[in-house]
């Protein structure tokens, strides 16, 4: 049966190469021999050239700076962290919480594709996908619905990726009691002049008490002739 088949195959090879079964697996051989030759030339190098670029890796990722906590920082200290300094964190904002972008340094270092993010709270851009510069602000004032979901689910991604270093100091607006308290003040400030005043004009008010007594006095006078003259008429009767 073996015998048969090794036959059969002579023969087709014979058929349909036009060369002699020892002729064709010399060839086959020789060929095999030049494919791995060739393949083991070209691999080799390929292969040193992956382990190269596996090691560069491997040292890029060692290298990164392990997160630090900065707690409270202004808008102006974030700028610092917008991966131009590759001795400082990668850092970026949402809704004023601060994480630690570096391992992403591809996407929002200064070559990536989102770079304009990094050292910034870009919760306005990121909620309408907006990479306009006005729109790179942590006011989400005005969004819808849709860009508010949309921003919470950017949230989400950013709280189970990366780590959070720290939050943005808001600015403090002037509270209106401040601003009353400083209003009276000034009132008071302006109306203790008129209080002076008052009392001033109120001097020639004092000055004419005497005139009213003087008119007082001048009326006793009068009651004490009314009732002088009476006395005389009730004298002037008795003697009648």
């Amino acid at each position: 049966m073996a015998l048969q088949l090794l036959d059969t195959l002579k023969d087709s090879i014979t058929t349909y190469t036009g060369l002699s079964p020892t002729t064709f697996f010399t060839v086959v051989a020789l060929a095999l021999a030049f494919y791995y030759f060739v393949s083991g030339f070209f691999g080799s190098s390929d292969h040193g050239g992956h382990q190269q670029r596996s090691r560069n890796f491997e040292e890029e990722v060692e290298a990164l700076p392990p997160p630090v906590q900065l707690g409270e920082i202004t808008e102006e200290e974030l700028k610092e962290y917008d991966g131009t300094d590759p001795k400082k964190s990668l850092l970026m904002a949402i809704k004023g919480q601060i994480y630690d972008v570096t391992q992403s340094r591809m996407f929002y270092g200064p070559e990536g594709p989102y770079a304009l993010f990094a050292g910034k709270d870009a919760s306005r851009a990121l909620a309408k996908m907006s990479f306009e510069e006005k729109d790179l602000t942590g006011d989400i004032s005005g969004l819808g619905a849709f860009e508010l979901d949309a921003l919470q689910d950017w949230e989400y991604k950013f709280m189970s990726k990366y780590v959070k270093v720290g939050t943005v100091k808001q600015a403090v607006p002037v509270n209106d009691g401040e601003a009353n308290v400083e209003s009276v003040e000034a009132t008071d400030g302006e109306a203790k002049p008129a209080e002076g005043d008052a009392s001033g004009s109120a001097k020639p008010l004092e000055d004419d008490g005497p005139s009213k007594g003087s008119e007082a006095a001048n009326d006793v006078p009068s009651e004490t002739v009314a009732t002088e003259t009476v006395d005389k008429s009730d004298a002037d009767v008795d003697k009648d």
